[in-house]
């Protein structure tokens, strides 16, 4: 995946995380599980942009 497109990518969760944030109104407990559970998806996305992980494809949620 280019670099670019990676970095493009980041840019628009970012500031949909922000809008969402800002003017979205939410209890203050709820914005913070929406923010880590975003973060997390981000992380372990670009791990597997990077190939430091695997395939996710394999991961089952039962």
């Amino acid at each position: 995946m280019p670099l670019m497109s990676i970095i493009v990518t980041l840019i628009v969760v970012g500031v949909l995380l922000w809008l969402v944030n800002s003017y979205i109104p939410m209890d203050g407990k709820i914005k913070g599980i929406l923010n880590v559970v975003v973060v997390i998806a981000v992380v372990l996305w670009l791990l597997q942009a990077f190939g430091v992980m695997g395939s996710l494809s394999g991961v089952h949620v039962s």
